[in-house]
């Protein structure tokens, strides 16, 4: 059917064009419509003087109109069947040609849902791992990287309720789905250290005390465990899909990941919520 509403709007258009570069068709049509209109018009008054003397004459005789009607339409049963086709086909054609014209392939397209965001969704608790020792943290690897991380706050019940569930649903599908083992290693931060951590530099953080979500519990630093030792580089190529995955899953369930920012900050998540900072 779409093929066949192409062919129409091909021929109107040729018909189109050859009127309009074509003065002497334009002319023959002109005149053709005139011959036209002026028969149509005798018909009709021809019609009108019958139809009359018809209406008149059953009137007298058995004054039932639907005979006249149904002689009429006898009479000029094509032409009246021209125009209800004139007047059908239209519609009909943009209705069978509906459901064709849509592109297909979504309406089967299969949604895959994440059955652990669905579980957190329906008031899933995940509980935070146990606490690791601090000299995890205080390695000559980790030190060279975060000097001050020796200080770092890794409480899970300082952070915000909801996030802290969001950020443990990452830990969770990173281990389940791509097989890291990730560590928080700075979750509530207060005033005073951020605005230490401020002081160290730009390469360390441009925000300065409740210019970061971290003293409200909505941020984290996150790393990864692999054979007993927290792997901070981003130097390690393991280390690094694994940052990658880490901010495709936060991103997943509701969190900004640090990893698109200027700076980048590969181990950083956070749950933006307005008018929050500042206050």
């Amino acid at each position: 059917m779409l093929i066949a509403l192409i062919l129409m709007y091909f021929l109107l258009a040729s018909f189109a064009c050859w009127l309009l570069l074509f003065p002497a068709g334009r002319t023959v049509l002109l005149q053709a419509m005139l011959n036209l209109g002026w028969r149509l018009h005798r018909r009709t008054r021809r019609v009108r003087h019958d139809g009359v003397m018809h209406w008149r004459s059953m009137q007298r005789n058995s004054g039932h109109g639907l005979a006249w009607l149904w002689q009429l339409l006898r009479q000029h049963r094509w032409l009246a069947l021209a125009g209800a086709l004139l007047i059908a086909v239209p519609p009909l054609l943009a209705w069978l040609s509906g459901e064709r014209m849509e592109l297909g392939g979504y309406e089967q397209r299969q949604y895959v849902s994440n059955e652990q965001v669905s579980h957190l969704l329906r008031g899933e608790q995940l509980v935070p791992p146990p606490a690791l020792p601090p000299l995890l943290f205080t390695t000559a690897e980790v030190t060279q990287l975060r000097p001050l991380l020796g200080g770092a706050s890794r409480n899970w019940e300082l952070l915000d309720a909801g996030f802290a569930q969001r950020l443990l649903l990452v830990f969770k599908i990173m281990k389940d789905m791509h097989g890291y083992d990730m560590v928080l290693l700075e979750g509530y931060r207060s005033p005073e250290r951020q605005n230490l951590l401020a002081a160290s530099g730009a390469q360390v953080t441009n925000a300065r005390a409740f210019q970061s979500y971290h003293q409200y519990g909505l941020a984290a630093d996150c790393a990864f465990m692999r054979q007993g030792q927290v792997i901070i580089s981003e130097k390690d190529a393991w280390a690094m899909r694994g940052y990658r995955l880490y901010g495709v899953t936060a991103e997943s369930v509701g969190l900004h990941w640090g990893g698109r920012w200027t700076m980048m900050d590969f181990g950083h998540a956070e749950l933006r919520q307005p008018g929050v900072l500042g206050k």
